[in-house]
């Protein structure tokens, strides 16, 4: 078999982080425009909103092998 990463793979990778990418920033945007109604939780969610965020941009940058 061959040890490198398929080009299928790398492609997957590349639009999960993607979406990943976008999920966190609609949330971002989300949670701190509708912050009266999430009272005490807008850091809570805000925080994983950018959870979100790191993980699309390290699937994005990473290379796979």
């Amino acid at each position: 078999m061959s040890e490198e990463g398929g080009f299928g793979l790398t492609i997957a990778e590349k639009f999960f982080g993607l979406i990943l990418l976008i999920i966190g920033a609609l949330a971002t945007y989300y949670t701190f425009t509708s912050a009266q109604a999430l009272d005490v939780y807008t850091g809570f969610f805000g925080f994983l909103s950018a959870i979100l965020i790191a993980l699309g941009l390290i699937l994005l940058i990473a290379k796979t092998e």
